[in-house]
C-alpha cells in the first residue's frame, strides 16, 4: 500500500516537528518561570538591578513564544505556556509597584488579557509579603501605600464579572485576593494601633518624668 505508507511518513514528519516544538516550549516555559521567581526574590531583597536583569531575560523568552503562537497556536495557548506567561505578568507588575515604576500593560508585556489579570491577582500575595516586611522594619507609610495598591487591584478584579471560560478562572483568584487584603488590612491596623499606643505611653512617661 504505497499511498498509505507515504501518508504515514508525512504524519510521522509532522508529529516529529510538533513534538520537538512542544519540548522546546516546555523548556522555555520552565526557564521563564525560573527567571520570574528570581526577579520577585531579588526585588524583595531590594536588588533592583538583579530583578531587572531577570525580567530582561524573561522578555526574550516571551518574544520567542510569539513565534510559537504563529506556528503552533495550540501549544501557545496550552496551560503550561499561559501559566509561565502569568508568572511573567506577576513578576513585572510586582517589580513595577515596588520600584515605583509605571504599571506595565498587557500590550507592554505581550500577554493575553486573561493571563494579565491572573498575574495581577497573584500580585496581591507578593504585596502582602512586602507589607509585612515593611511593618517589621517600621515603615508603615510604605505598607499603607502598598495596601492602597492592593485595594485598587481588587477593585479592578471584582469588576471583571465574566464567565470563567473567558477569564481563565479569575473569580477564584479574586476571592483569594480579597481574603489576603482583609488579612493585610487587619495586620496593618493592629500594627498602627500598637505604634500609636507606644507613642502615647512615651509621651506620658515624658510628662511624668518632667513633673517628677
Amino acid at each position: 500500500m504505497p499511498d498509505l505508507e507515504e501518508i504515514a511518513e508525512r504524519i510521522h514528519a509532522s508529529f516529529e516537528t510538533r513534538t520537538a516544538a512542544r519540548d522546546q516550549i516546555l523548556s522555555q516555559a520552565r526557564t521563564l518561570t525560573r527567571h520570574c521567581a528570581n526577579a520577585i526574590r531579588a526585588i524583595h531583597r531590594n536588588e533592583s538591578d538583579l530583578a531587572q536583569d531577570n525580567l530582561v531575560q524573561a522578555e526574550v523568552l516571551v518574544n520567542g513564544f510569539h513565534k510559537a503562537k504563529q506556528d503552533y497556536p495550540d501549544l501557545y495557548y496550552a496551560g503550561y505556556t499561559q501559566d509561565a506567561l502569568k508568572e511573567y505578568a506577576e513578576a513585572s507588575i510586582v517589580c513595577a509597584l515596588l520600584m515605583g515604576l509605571e504599571l506595565p500593560s498587557p500590550e507592554d508585556l505581550g500577554v493575553e488579557f486573561a493571563t494579565y489579570l491572573q498575574g495581577l491577582a497573584e500580585t496581591v500575595g507578593e504585596l502582602r509579603r512586602r507589607c509585612l516586611d515593611d511593618l517589621l522594619h517600621e515603615h508603615p507609610e510604605e505598607a499603607v501605600r502598598l495596601l492602597e495598591h492592593m485595594d485598587d487591584i481588587y477593585a479592578i478584579l471584582v469588576s471583571m464579572d465574566y464567565p470563567d471560560a473567558i477569564t481563565g478562572g479569575l473569580r477564584r483568584l479574586t476571592d483569594l485576593a480579597r481574603s489576603i487584603i482583609e488579612r493585610t488590612r487587619g495586620d496593618l491596623t493592629l500594627s498602627l494601633r500598637q505604634e500609636k499606643l507606644e507613642q502615647s505611653l512615651q509621651r506620658m512617661e515624658q510628662k511624668l518624668g518632667h513633673s517628677g
